[in-house]
């Protein structure tokens, strides 16, 4: 059991490089209380929190908005996200304590293993736990009544109440079922405590039916109703190693904060517990990791010292697995509100049928590092506030078929086949990509971001899809190798249809009918062949070109539409081929704005301004010129016009006067 905290923080998450200079963020936890029916207001919001799973770190994200029917996200504090980490470790220690308290009776002999042969309660400071050790008979429902005592007791309404956790030690078997009608568990969650049900290498299994379902739900028997507040922990299901089966079973409002404490979670262990220490000696059993050549089985033992809890010196030395791969089986069941709809991690031929998964708080469907040969079909998530279905980095063949992912707030599928590490790491990951997943005959619908995101890897293929709405239909990025994506029909979308980007290499696109949006093929720093691909009524570009795409073959593609032009190929670089293509129902379109930005570029901008000046110029100074030919104005015509004085002509004295006053010419010859 864990004590209470408050509520949960946001912290941006990164967002991934749009297809074009602008775009919904991507890709990642914690989770909001939920709000089943709406909420008010638009929210669109994405939380990034870091959560632990079979040992492993990793970041989770979640895209929540009021769309439809997606539930508003209520903020949520540092304190409360501290809070709910620091309780995920708490069930840890409690889980590892309880372990290692059954382990060390064991190896010790004599009363205390006598005590731990027999189902008994362990007290530890995170609560107290019912442990099911091995035995050759199950557990059922009527002997849960007898061991637990008033922590497991019928109600009124012929439901079962768990006041206390339950472990299923290796060896156990816990079988719930009912064969006179509906089974229901309530598992007690209130502000201080939450009861689980945890498998340590047993076998757990819900068998339900058709008529008689299994169903599993928090329950706060303070309001009576359903715990829908994670901020202070919440019951949980989970199954670590082992067998875990689940058929006809319903489970609504169970887990928070990580994958192992998400709601119904499948987890191998792949290390001994920390209570326990490899000793020096016995036999040189090596374990192979899932990343390995090998695949680990519980066969797979090494011999461990165990530190009892009476102290060193008391207890021996037994085998435990040190590799254990879990695997299992859900059916026919329905997961309502979790806060993961199902997590599998470390797993080998996990198998999720005819299920379905709704309003989860993160994703749907999320099958983390190690989980291998798993098989999703006929298996629906909608409404999850993340992605629908995501194969997270280290999953590898994994086949999702008939599968639906529906208004969720993310993706409608992700698929990282990213390497674990670029370089030296401190633990050491590998480097190699991961790969060989499909997505096919599937449907993703009205999903807020794309409809199917490949993160890189290598031989992951999305085929005889149907991808409608969203802002992108199918987008890979991340360098990425031989992937394909065939076959699918995608239409409704936002922008671009099919994306092939950002180191993505021998690409094969072929067979695809995309209808509408933007752009209906887009190619960057990455490359391909493009075969036999209809594009229909797209609306700016059949085809779009950009960056290094050397090594491409773009043939035997039809495009149809109206926009500016059928391929956009002035940006792209390198030698690529480009031949055979039908492009005679594509009709070349310039708007008034597409004119506009033809025309106003900004070096015509700039010289049309030059030539306009020179021109107001010009024809300034000629209308001054005509003023002053026509009109006889004078530059000085304003000022005030000089005095005028008379003139006196002055000769020279030329003459002398005669005796009688007559002048007489005094130049000779005159």
């Amino acid at each position: 059991m864990s004590g209470p905290h408050p509520n949960q923080t946001p912290n941006p998450g990164p967002a991934p490089a749009p297809a074009e200079p602008s775009g919904p963020s991507g890709p990642r936890h914690g989770a909001a209380p939920a709000k089943r029916k709406g909420g008010a207001g638009k929210v669109v919001t994405t939380l990034l929190v870091l959560g632990l799973a079979g040992g492993g770190t990793y970041a989770w994200r979640v895209h929540a908005q009021n769309d439809g029917g997606l539930p508003a996200v209520n903020d949520v504090s540092t304190s409360a996200a501290r809070q709910q980490s620091t309780l995920v470790d708490q069930e840890d220690l409690r889980v590892m304590q309880i372990r290692a308290k059954q382990e060390s009776d064991l190896a010790g002999g004599g009363a205390a293993a006598a005590a731990a042969r027999i189902p008994r309660v362990l007290a530890s400071a995170n609560g107290r736990t019912l442990m099911l050790p091995q035995r050759r008979e199950p557990y059922y429902v009527s002997e849960l009544q007898k061991l637990a005592g008033q922590d497991f007791q019928k109600q009124s309404d012929g439901s079962y109440l768990l006041s206390v956790n339950i472990m299923v030690a290796a060896g156990g078997k816990l079988i719930l079922q009912s064969s006179t009608g509906p089974l229901t568990i309530r598992m007690r969650s209130v502000p201080g405590s939450f009861a689980s049900i945890v498998s340590a290498g047993g076998t757990v299994r819900f068998n339900g039916s058709a008529q008689n379902p299994v169903r599993f739900t928090s329950w706060n028997d303070d309001t009576n109703k359903p715990d829908t507040q994670v901020a202070d922990g919440r019951a949980y299901i989970r199954a670590i190693g082992g067998t875990f089966e689940m058929k006809y079973t319903q489970v609504s409002d169970l887990g928070f904060w990580s994958g192992r404490t998400g709601g119904v979670a499948l987890t191998g262990s792949d290390r001994p517990d920390s209570a326990a220490e490899l000793s020096q000696g016995g036999p040189p059993h090596a374990v192979v990791l899932p990343d390995g050549k090998r695949e680990a089985t519980q066969g797979d033992r090494q011999r461990v010292q165990v530190t009892p809890a009476g102290g060193a010196g008391k207890g021996g030395t037994f085998e435990v697995p040190t590799a254990s791969l879990v695997s299992g089986t859900i059916d026919h069941s329905s997961v309502d509100g979790d806060a993961y709809g199902v997590f599998v991690t470390a797993s080998n031929q996990v198998q999720i049928t005819n299920t379905d998964i709704r309003d989860s708080l993160v994703d749907g469907v999320l099958l983390h590092r190690f989980a291998k040969n798993a098989t999703i079909e006929n298996t629906t998530v909608t409404a999850s506030r993340g992605d629908g279905f995501v194969l997270s980095r280290g999953t590898e063949g994994v086949r999702v078929t008939n599968c639906a992912s529906n208004r969720n707030g993310g993706n409608g599928f992700t698929l990282n086949g990213e390497p674990l590490a670029e370089g030296p790491s401190a633990s050491g990951e590998a480097i190699t990509s991961f790969g060989n997943n499909l997505v096919s005959s599937s449907t993703a619908r009205n999903n807020r971001r794309y409809g199917v995101e490949l993160l890189g890897g290598t031989g992951v293929a999305v085929q005889n899809s149907q991808i409608t709405g969203g802002d992108m239909g199918i987008v890979a990025r991340e360098k990425g190798t031989r992937i394909q994506i065939a076959g699918n029909q995608i239409k409704g979308f936002a922008r671009q249809g099919i994306v092939v980007r950002d180191g993505m290499a021998a690409a094969t696109v072929s067979g695809n009918v995309v209808s509408g949006g933007e752009t209906a093929l887009y190619l960057r720093d990455a490359n391909g062949t493009f075969n036999g691909n209809t594009v229909q009524s797209a609306h700016r570009h059949g085809m779009t070109l950009r960056g290094n795409v050397t090594g491409t073959v773009i043939t035997g593609n039809t495009l149809s539409g109206a926009g500016t032009s059928v391929m956009d190929l002035d940006r792209a670089t390198g030698k690529y081929q480009n031949a055979n293509n039908n492009i005679k129902g594509w009709h070349k379109t310039a708007g008034f704005t597409t004119w506009l930005k033809r025309i106003f570029k900004p070096l015509n901008v700039i010289w049309g301004g030059v030539f306009l000046l020179v021109a107001i110029s010009m024809f300034r100074s000629r209308g001054t010129r005509l003023r002053i030919g026509s009109l006889g104005a004078h530059p000085y015509s304003a000022q005030d016009k000089l005095e005028e004085r008379p003139v006196r002509l002055l000769r020279r004295a030329d003459t002398v006067p005669s005796e009688d006053g007559r002048r007489v010419g005094a130049r000779a010859g005159r």
